[in-house]
């Protein structure tokens, strides 16, 4: 009888698989810990190990495994349990679960390294030269990896020398794994030992006479180390001794000073607390009372707040009840901008308490905030995005959405494509936490939770301090065009109020959903528009630096400045983004500071925070931004928000673009104002009679609620039936046809009438492939488990099909 592991592998695959251990690896090896295991032919994975047996395998010979590579558990046993629900509800592998919740640095993979057979005597003659340039260089450094000799004989494809060179027996390979997380370590100086000796000191002290920088800078080290009493660095010597690198390098040369290194955290967790009481007013009090009674008969509650009420101020005194109560506690957020100015209001209250978590962070970065979670297990909170429920807790009491109505909490690509609010409701109750989603706008799924009695709700419909909400008001750009009061995209209504708020010394957010300059560039003379190759879309137009950009696969040509079609130099741009906003605005208020929110100008990792910095503190007048400004971010000094066009947001082919609307257009609204006096919007569109633009002028949420869930009810939509969308795609048109209606067929035998489909979507090819989609309405009584059971016999019967084995099948449920 063996000793076994079953392992998760960070590949596609939804099985486990079985490796053989001795009985000392057996006995050392532990739930949740690494493991390396050669999988395939040639390659080493890191595993996670989710269970001890010694039962072999009946249908495969079992592998012995490379090592174990934890003495401690990685992942918790909560983490499995959380992973094994993400992986069957949202019906994908459990490696992609895996990948997605364990920092990359962690997942350790191997590469290929060669060496020279010592079988074989080698003989020049039969070599070419590249085979004898690789020989060579063998022959002088014991491995080579696979980079290594693609730059000795100056080519990308090596594999094919590397085949021959192994089939003469020339040389061998073998996989060598490698870490990619490497922990900072800082480089210090200090004086040797021998130095204790006082004739030794002397003697040397007078090799330095001729020497006299070196000297100083010798005999000041001592001055510092009795100043400071913690290790000294050469840059520190440096400035506090006057003298140059190269005097200190001189001085660790003869021996003087001696290098040694510290290992260092890369994330600053050591933050001092610099506030201390959070004062409530009277509604915001009422509200925290009725949060805390609502716990105690609801695992989940919603919260609706009216934009500026004060939500995060009650999170922070319900948070600090339950980190004196020693639990850790979760604040997600749907965007990494808002975390930047939520933490400072975190730290400020509870310091080193309190983390942060996010994609903008680098790999070694996250792997230090999650070993950080996972060894000190005490109370904290962690700030963060999506990802951040992966996270191995071990004593979660509260998770806060913050923000639950917005759909960036679902994961769009790569798999898994799970929603992080509905994840975070679950993962809560494995802990038998609670869970509080906070919003001004709620979802009407969550709405319908709280009518249907599964949620707690609380409103707060004041604002803090007593503020009046904004002033709402629609502008018909027909009728402005038609009276000529336009001037670029700004009626004279927009531009009026934006003097005036200027000259009152107040600060602006103008909202554009669209980046770039323009998203069509086209020939007056015969029509044609640059089209980007790999997808079916026009190209963008880039102003910043002239270039036809595609959003979806990253495509790039420098601005034409003719038709590609006709030769014709008579070319216009149609649409605008955020570009085209800015640049028209510096032509009309050219003293104002003016910037610019969105993906172009937030790439780096502290873009958001100098951006928002600079807002905060007076520098711009005036933010032009995407959805990015509507979210959560708190101006005090904001006293005008102009949408630009709102009706880009309401004719869009999606059963939830109403609701988004109404959603996007309150948030937005709900910036200015904020502080001392009521704030005022400005929304411009060509139907200014729409429900919707009517009810977000009245913030009326209820009447839209209304209207929406008894069009929902009728058309067969959530919150009433689930929705799983089946996308397939291929690089073959005709393929990826003939694989769609099968698969729709298929589904239609089980499902007959709520299946919808196959059809093409709006841009129906994306970086080559074609694109066609399913979609299958699961009415509420339906058995999910059965339905899943019959969505993967599906997935497996079509792959069974060599011809559609090409064809991928991305699943999603829940949709957003």
């Amino acid at each position: 009888m063996g000793y076994y592991i079953d392992v998760i592998l960070p590949l596609p695959l939804h099985q486990l698989f079985t490796y053989k251990t001795d009985e000392t690896e057996f006995n050392e090896a532990q739930i949740g810990a690494r493991v390396a295991v050669p999988f395939g032919k040639s390659k080493v994975y890191t595993g996670i190990i989710v269970k001890k047996h010694q039962q072999a395998p009946l249908h495969y010979e079992t592998k012995f495994i490379e090592g174990v590579i934890d003495d401690a558990p990685l992942v918790t046993k909560n983490q499995l349990q959380f992973w094994d629900w993400i992986a069957d509800y949202y019906l994908c592998p459990m490696g992609d679960v895996m990948r997605a919740a364990i920092p990359s640095a962690l997942v350790l993979e191997s590469e290929t390294v060669i060496e020279l057979s010592t079988d074989v005597e080698i003989s020049t003659d039969e070599l070419s030269d590249t085979e004898y340039l690789i020989i060579e260089a063998l022959q002088q450094q014991k491995h080579m990896k696979i980079a290594e000799v693609a730059k000795v004989i100056d080519r990308k494809n090596v594999f094919p020398i590397i085949k021959k060179l192994t089939g003469k027996n020339f040389i061998r390979t073998q996989q060598q794994l490698y870490k990619k997380y490497q922990p900072k370590l800082a480089t210090y100086i200090r004086v040797p030992e021998k130095f204790n000796e006082k004739a030794y000191f002397n003697q040397q002290l007078e090799t330095l006479e001729r020497a006299p920088k070196q000297k100083e800078a010798f005999l000041h080290y001592f001055r510092l180390e009795g100043q400071t009493k913690k290790p000294i660095t050469s840059k520190l010597l440096e400035e506090k001794a006057d003298v140059s690198r190269g005097v200190i390098k001189s001085l660790i040369d003869k021996g003087f000073f001696e290098e040694f290194y510290i290992q260092q955290e890369r994330v600053d967790f050591n933050h001092e607390k610099t506030r201390g009481v959070i004062d409530l007013s009277g509604a915001q009090y009422t509200a925290f009372e009725e949060i805390k009674a609502s716990f105690k008969k609801y695992q989940v509650s919603l919260f609706h707040g009216v934009t500026s009420s004060g939500k995060t101020e009650i999170y922070m005194k319900l948070i600090e009840d339950y980190l004196n109560q020693n639990q850790q506690v979760l604040y997600l957020l749907p965007e990494i901008a808002l975390t930047t100015q939520l933490i400072k209001r975190l730290q400020a209250y509870f310091g080193n308490q309190a983390y942060v978590f996010h994609s903008k962070y680098s790999l070694n970065e996250r792997v230090e905030i999650y070993r950080k979670i996972l060894s000190e297990k005490k109370a904290c909170i962690v700030v963060g995005t999506r990802s951040s429920v992966f996270l191995p807790f071990t004593n979660l009491g509260l998770l806060i959405v913050d923000e639950s109505h917005e759909n960036n909490f679902k994961q769009q690509r790569p798999s898994p494509r799970y929603n992080a609010k509905d994840s975070a409701i679950v993962l809560a109750q494995q802990f038998k936490a609670k869970t509080l989603l906070g919003t001004a706008t709620p979802s009407l799924e969550s709405f319908y939770n709280v009518q249907q009695k599964k949620f707690g709700y609380i409103r707060l419909d004041q604002r803090y301090g007593g503020i009046l909400p904004p002033e709402i008001n629609l502008i018909d750009l027909k009728d402005k065009q038609k009276r000529k009061q336009v001037k670029g995209h700004f009626s004279d209504t927009l531009i009026k109020a934006i003097q005036k708020k200027l000259n009152a010394g107040k600060q602006i957010i103008l909202f554009q959903n669209r980046r770039g300059y323009s998203p069509i560039l086209e020939c007056n003379t015969c029509g044609h528009s640059p089209q980007c190759p790999n997808c079916d879309v026009s190209l963008t137009y880039h102003k910043f630096n002239n270039t036809l950009r595609c959003h979806y696969c990253s495509y790039q040509i420098a601005m034409q400045t003719k038709c590609l079609a006709c030769s014709s130099t008579d070319l216009s741009t149609k649409g605008f983004g955020t570009e085209q906003i800015e640049t028209e605005i510096n032509q009309i208020f050219s003293t104002a500071q003016v910037a610019r929110m969105d993906l172009d100008t937030t790439r780096g990792k502290n873009a958001y925070e100098k951006i928002i910095g600079q807002f905060e503190n007076l520098e711009i007048d005036i933010l032009i931004g995407t959805q990015m400004v509507t979210k959560g971010l708190d101006f005090k000094n904001v006293a005008l928000v102009g949408v630009l066009n709102a009706d880009s947001l309401l004719n869009y082919p999606d059963f939830r673009s109403f609701e988004r609307c109404f959603q996007l257009l309150v948030q937005v609204a709900g910036r200015a104002g904020r502080f001392e006096e009521r704030g005022q919007v400005l929304i411009q569109t060509y139907n200014p009679y729409h429900q919707i633009l009517q009810q977000v002028t009245t913030q009326d949420f209820k009447s839209m609620y209304k209207q929406q869930l008894y069009d929902r009810k009728i058309y067969k939509y959530p919150p009433f039936y689930r929705i799983v969308k089946f996308t397939l795609k291929s690089r073959y048109y005709n393929l990826v046809n003939e694989a769609s209606d099968w698969y729709a067929k298929f589904l239609y035998q089980y499902f007959s009438t709520h299946v919808l489909g196959p059809e093409f979507p709006a841009i129906s090819r994306l970086k080559n492939e074609y694109l066609k989609n399913i979609i299958l309405k699961i009415p509420p009584k339906q058995s999910l488990a059965n339905t899943k059971k019959y969505i993967q016999q599906g997935k497996e019967k079509m792959s069974a099909i060599s011809k559609f084995r090409s064809v991928k099948v991305i699943v999603d449920v829940d949709p957003q």
